[in-house]
């Protein structure tokens, strides 16, 4: 859990974290999460993060800071995950007495005490399930912006209803991670925003409302469980009366609404129409401003939280640095620099050879090997290394910008 506060310049003028397994042992957490047995289950206990937003707030007090001059307040929160409040718990939500921390007066509040989060992988029934009931992957995606996906909150919400419809019974109200946080602040449940609520498999992005035969098909009763949606920057109300008596907030400091990290981070890269921001890293992920989306089997569209007319697209890429780096230590000596040089001794275009490379199953698009093709576009075993170096660059970039674009990304000369 990090923490940053900054002034009307967008300068910083407070920042701490919480480390779950370090901070908070007690929990018994590995990167945060629980593993379970059977190696697809991810959870992670919901009273970790309310006693580390405890932790850290208390951080912040004890080294002087002015909670009094903080005029609003907002987060991100990993996307997909999900809470599940017992009935009755707005009341204590409502009510929690400022003597003690919030953990101690939740403890009890919980239907679902570890909540699925988007490492998970356990839900591939519940995603056939959905994708037959409203006619086909493909439809789903036009409907939801992305195809079932077994992280998806709508899948996990299914298969809780279906293997502990009791539970589902005990709860009142379905949270978002990121509504989740929002709703400690605000002292009562906060609505799902737009943009997060695109990553359910549940939210009709074109009418920015839930879809009737998503939410039928994963559990009864669901609508009244998530709420009404609302935009990504919507102001929800005042902070909770908890928050001044106990840390000093100002009754006027104003809850925006909180939305997922991957929406937040379009935002925090500041993106604009035509954008496109690439994150490089064990996957590739880029992000894209789109204004007339095509949904498809592939990749993710998502409610823009900056502009809620628009659209954002997120594209996932498997085999990334590690892929880079096998190339670089069988190619270039395990060195960056005799990589560049190697890069920069060939043309672009590589004189018409072309490759893709896939050391683990990708899934934009999934396939699995090396496919290398020469300048008359038949399959060959191998490269010179210089080709094979340019080839794995120029093939990467050229599948990123071939799935951008058939997600409705246009690319301006």
């Amino acid at each position: 859990l990090k923490v940053i506060a900054i002034d009307e310049q967008l300068r910083v003028i407070y920042e701490d974290n919480v480390h779950f397994d370090k901070d908070l042992p007690e929990f018994k957490t590995q990167g945060g999460v629980y593993i379970h047995g059977d190696r697809l289950t991810v959870t992670s206990p919901v009273l970790m993060w309310v006693k580390a937003l405890d932790m850290i707030l208390e951080k912040m007090k004890a080294s002087g800071f002015n909670f009094s001059q903080v005029r609003a307040l907002s987060g991100a929160g990993q996307q997909h995950g999900s809470v599940y409040w017992k009935k009755g718990s707005i009341q204590i939500l409502k009510n929690a007495s400022s003597e003690l921390p919030l953990h101690q007066s939740l403890k009890d509040c919980f239907s679902v005490s570890n909540s699925p989060i988007w490492m998970d992988s356990s839900t591939a029934s519940q995603c056939r399930g959905l994708e037959k009931a409203v006619g086909g992957a493909q439809q789903l995606a036009s409907v939801t912006g992305s195809r079932a996906y077994e992280r998806f909150t709508g899948n996990q919400i299914a298969k809780i209803y279906s293997q502990n419809p009791e539970v589902y019974k005990q709860t009142e109200r379905i949270s978002l991670v990121s509504s989740f946080a929002a709703s400690l602040f605000l002292g009562t449940y906060a609505p799902i925003d737009y943009s997060d609520g695109s990553g359910m498999n549940l939210l009709q992005i074109w009418e920015k409302a839930w879809s009737k035969s998503c939410l039928d098909a994963c559990a009864p009763g669901l609508e009244e469980r998530l709420g009404c949606p609302v935009p990504s920057h919507s102001v929800l109300g005042p902070i909770s009366p908890y928050y001044s008596q106990r840390y000093g907030f100002s009754p006027d400091c104003k809850i925006v609404a909180f939305t997922g990290d991957n929406p937040a981070s379009l935002a925090g890269m500041r993106l604009q129409e035509g954008d496109i921001a690439i994150s490089l890293g064990t996957s590739d992920t880029l992000f894209l401003w789109i204004q007339e989306p095509t949904p498809a089997l592939e990749g993710h569209i998502l409610c823009n939280p900056v502009d809620s007319q628009t659209y954002m697209a997120l594209l996932c890429f498997k085999n990334g640095s590690l892929m880079r780096e096998r190339i670089r230590d069988d190619c270039a000596s395990g060195s960056w620099d005799e990589f560049s040089k190697a890069l920069s001794s060939t043309v672009a275009g590589n004189s018409g050879n072309l490759g893709f490379y896939f050391d683990v199953m990708e899934i934009t698009p999934e396939a699995v090997g090396i496919h290398r093709f020469n300048r008359d576009n038949q399959k060959v075993s191998r490269f010179p290394k210089e080709v094979e170096i340019r080839a794995l660059i120029e093939g990467q970039f050229m599948a990123k910008r071939i799935h951008a674009e058939r997600l409705g990304y246009k690319v301006c000369k």
